[in-house]
């Protein structure tokens, strides 16, 4: 069989290779983002319906049209999670509000549906409601991921559009509009079922790779252990913009990825390799006290959220002569960012691939230069059905830091005593499966901020005390 030829799924063997393979794919990310492979093959139940206490989707099977859909290779859900949290101490500013995203997921596999073998289709929406507390953690890492999906404001945009073509059982071929941020690993990555900082799901180090974008790519399978993948993505894409005429108007965001799969005394685990560059024209870090303000309005770090007013609204207060530019804008043509990561099952009882104890870790560093964030690092446990009679519950400590540039606004740092040189995150969560369709999730999170001081209510420059956050998530699949 030549490389490009297409795959002819005609017995059960090959539909079941091709779905290890899959699965073997879904592996491959740095630390659960920028995942190259978005639409895949969707498991389905033998059927949708059942009790309330045992059915896959609350809504159940819709009277038989579910079931039928789902065997022609469509799968339509609706996914809703409701995150209320608070600031129980520290932080700029006490109180709770709540948060939410409703998530709309169509998966379409051609080969069911009767056309061509191979070929996956993938439609995401994300609509955000309700009321964040990202302006009053005072930390300028995002304590909840869900909180800049789409916007950090309450909105709807198109989170992915993708279509997938496998041409053989080493190779494929994807394109479309990516969700660079799709939950694809074990342990981390899921905001939606697991932990909830952006550091700890994220690599932050690659935190100038657009969260989603037009763009196109290929993966390479040269064995069983071995997944390779590059794709090249808009690099000003985002949740927002669909306009496919103004797609890498000012460049490219190229990344490439590596994932070796091991089994070190029989325990699956994986490590990982993640490469990012871009050639767009961005503002520099680097740039004259005068510059700091266009700097933070007009430049945004997609992981960050926009950490920009904050930092503006003390310049506005103490040193409103630093509004006014007095020269160019430096500017920086390249950037570059690296992960290494890796998963791995610390025990499993015998039998049960799903279940078991495991860990995670990653190390990721960027130029510096364009990128706020020189080095990021994360580190965590997970438990997964382990807890006695609960085999469908997870738990999880993790911890991130996130280590700024030297050249992100000195000038502010030296004059104001902000810090901004490392911020670090601790959180706990326990996802308890009250039902398939239901699941709730406390969490606590102890959050250093980077900075020091942040202006108060009254805009007085106050000092910042380690915050903590509590929270429940409840997640409902419609």
């Amino acid at each position: 069989m030549t490389a490009g030829a297409v795959i002819p799924l005609t017995n059960s063997r090959d539909i079941n290779f091709m779905n290890k393979i899959l699965r073997l794919t879904a592996l491959l990310s740095a630390l659960g983002a920028f995942n190259p492979l978005h639409a895949s093959p969707y498991d389905t139940p033998p059927t949708w319906g059942g009790d309330l206490a045992s059915r896959p989707r609350l809504t159940g099977n819709w009277g038989g049209v579910r079931d039928d859909m789902a065997k022609k290779g469509v799968v339509l859900d609706l996914d809703v999670y409701w995150m209320p949290q608070t600031i129980t101490g520290g932080g700029k500013e006490h109180g709770g509000a709540s948060w939410g995203n409703a998530i709309a997921t169509l998966n379409v596999d051609t080969h069911k549906l009767g056309l061509w073998q191979g070929g996956f289709l993938k439609v995401q929406t994300v609509t955000s409601f309700g009321h964040n507390i990202l302006g009053n953690v005072g930390a300028v890492v995002p304590a909840n991921l869900s909180w800049i999906l789409p916007t950090i404001e309450p909105d709807t945009g198109l989170q992915e559009f993708t279509y997938t073509q496998f041409l053989s059982r080493h190779s494929g071929l994807f394109l479309g509009k990516i969700n660079s941020i799709a939950p694809t690993n074990v342990f981390h990555g899921d905001y939606r079922t697991g932990f909830l900082n952006a550091g700890i799901n994220m690599p932050l180090a690659l935190g100038l790779v657009p969260l989603s974008a037009f763009g196109a790519g290929a993966l390479y399978l040269p064995s069983h252990d071995v997944t390779l993948a590059a794709m090249v993505l808009d690099p000003s894409g985002t949740i927002k913009s669909n306009d496919l005429g103004h797609a890498f108007e000012d460049g490219v965001m190229a990344l490439a990825s590596a994932d070796l799969k091991i089994r070190p005394y029989g325990l699956p685990g994986h490590q990982n390799l993640a490469l990012a560059w871009s050639n767009k024209d961005r503002i520099s870090l680097s740039q004259d006290p005068s510059n700091i303000a266009r700097l933070l309005l007009n430049e945004r770090f997609p992981l960050l959220g926009n950490p920009g007013p904050i930092l503006v609204e003390i310049l506005e207060r103490y040193a409103p002569g630093l509004l006014i530019p007095a020269a160019p804008l430096n500017r920086e043509n390249k950037t570059w960012a690296a992960v290494y990561s890796f998963e791995q099952y610390l025990w499993q009882p015998a039998g049960d691939p799903k279940r078991g104890l495991g860990m995670f870790f990653s190390l990721g560093a960027s130029d510096g230069q364009a990128n706020p964030i020189k080095y990021s690092y994360s580190l965590g446990v997970v438990g997964k059905g382990i807890v006695p009679a609960r085999p469908h519950d997870d738990f999880g400590i993790g911890w991130a830091r996130t280590t700024f540039s030297d050249n992100f606004v000195p000038f502010m740092r030296k004059t104001f005593d902000l810090g901004l040189r490392h911020e670090d995150a601790i959180e706990l969560y326990y996802n308890a499966a009250v039902t398939p369709a239901l699941s709730i999730s406390p969490s606590l999170q102890i959050i250093s901020s980077a900075l020091n001081r942040a202006l108060d209510s009254n805009g007085n420059l106050k000092g910042l005390d380690t915050t903590y956050v509590a929270g429940v998530r409840v997640g409902i699949r419609f």
